[in-house]
């Protein structure tokens, strides 16, 4: 058996499969952190640019934008996608080297938008889209990793199997859904080692091609069901021949969308086990950044791969600079979306903390990656003093997990702004109901 054959079973056994509360209330987490991500996301680049783009499929479509416009389908698909990914704030599910959220989400809203779901339906398309998309990039292993951005590639897995499940789409049609999505999968790493645009739009067009994929497929359009595990099929492709036996082995009893990651700062997501090591240091030794020497941080290598630049000069590099964000942190107190404005780039104190940091890979920590974001910080004093903290986890990993009300303060924290509190909060109490909900309009903001 293929292991599109394996999902394509799954998905027919999870048209009868009842969701108990627990897995329900983790969807509706993911929602909410979903929600917290898009709106700062809105109008960062490249959103503006994408909506006058895309300009004639605005205005008309059962898809609603988060402003209230009609747009269709995909279109709607591919803004919240992007959208939601930009800011660098949205949840992630650790094994997988994976945010889900963003592309399923968008796809599986845009879906329910167009055919009218229920609450408990678009639940069951996010928890669907959730658990095929993460055990591929469990599959794909570290070795996908080094190269793709598995945020598009196993995002359109992810966005494609939520669709199939609200299409009503499951057996060999949904099969085809996850072999058409293959083709599309895409989402280059070196795309964001240089300061650019393109990396959200890979959450938005993994969103659009697994909408499509499943678009299709109910068009009765075929896919090769070889093409995970075939000669010349993906793992081989992107990866390094994985083992795809094992796949499905948990489907249906072992929900991941109960472990994601839920990010408690704002930037690469690779920086955070450092900065809450950073944090619990000046808190602990009531640490100023003058008293500081010599800061020392040891992580895993893509911590450093991926947060690479030593001296950022635009918003998007300090969200994947190590130095700046750990800077910022001693100095600040907190790495949130103020870390990231003009002033706060060229801030004295921080680039003066940044000059004394020094970064490197530690081979067990390393070995541990990725069921493990550890870093461990040790910071020399001007008197001489040393002080070293291990982190073995991120606050907003499984192991310390984000609170519902820690969560709900993310959401009003990061929406507020945008929508005004009251429609914050009225849209929290929605996703709190959505499995009794008998339409998505408590979604919209506006």
């Amino acid at each position: 058996m293929h292991a599109i054959d394996v999902f394509a079973r799954h998905a027919t056994e999870f048209r009868d499969l009842r969701l108990n509360d627990e897995v329900l209330h983790h969807a509706k987490r993911a929602v909410i952190d979903w929600h917290a991500a898009l709106f700062p996301g809105l109008d960062s680049p490249p959103m503006p640019q994408l909506r006058r783009a895309l300009a004639e499929d605005l205005g008309r479509g059962g898809a609603r934008l988060p402003d209230g416009r009609a747009a269709t389908w995909r279109t709607a698909a591919l803004l919240n996608g992007t959208a939601a990914h930009a800011a660098e704030v949205d949840d992630s599910f650790r094994d997988a080297m994976y945010h889900p959220g963003a592309a399923t989400i968008a796809a599986a809203l845009a879906t329910a938008q167009q055919v009218g779901a229920n609450g408990l339906d678009f639940l069951r398309g996010v928890v669907l889209g959730y658990e095929v998309s993460t055990r591929i990039g469990v599959v794909l292993g570290r070795a996908h990793y080094r190269h793709w951005h598995n945020t598009g590639t196993v995002g359109t897995f992810g966005a494609a199997a939520a669709t199939a499940g609200l299409l009503g789409l499951h057996g060999a049609p949904f099969g085809h859904v996850l072999a058409t999505a293959a083709t599309f999968a895409a989402g280059l790493q070196q795309a964001f080692r240089m300061d650019s645009m393109s990396k959200p739009l890979h959450a938005g067009r993994a969103a659009e091609a697994g909408v499509l994929a499943a678009q299709l497929a109910a068009e009765g359009v075929t896919g090769s069901r070889d093409v995970l595990d075939g000669e010349a099929g993906l793992g081989r492709a992107m990866s390094d021949g994985p083992d795809w036996a094992v796949v499905g082995e948990t489907l249906g009893r072992d929900f991941h969308i109960t472990r994601l990651t839920f990010k408690n700062h704002i930037g690469c997501g690779h920086t955070f086990a450092a900065i809450d090591a950073a944090l619990e240091l000046r808190r602990r030794h009531g640490l100023e950044p003058a008293q500081i020497r010599r800061v020392r941080v040891a992580t895993y290598r893509p911590a450093l791969d991926i947060a690479c630049y030593a001296d950022p000069k635009t918003e998007n590099e300090a969200r994947f600079s190590l130095p700046f964000v750990v800077a910022t942190a001693l100095v600040h107190g907190s790495v949130r979306l103020d870390a990231y404005t003009p002033e706060r780039l060229v801030d004295g104190r921080t680039r003066a903390l940044m000059a004394r940091i020094e970064a490197h890979v530690d081979a067990e920590l390393d070995a541990a990656f990725p069921g493990r974001r550890a870093a461990r910080v040790e910071i020399e004093t001007e008197d001489g003093q040393r002080h070293a903290w291990l982190q073995p986890d991120r606050k907003g990993d499984p192991e310390l997990p984000l609170s519902d009300a820690e969560l709900e303060d993310k959401l009003m924290e990061l929406a507020a702004p945008v929508i005004g509190r009251d429609r914050a909060k009225a849209l929290l109490a929605g996703i709190w109901g959505l499995e009794r909900a008998s339409s998505l309009a408590a979604l919209q903001a506006v």
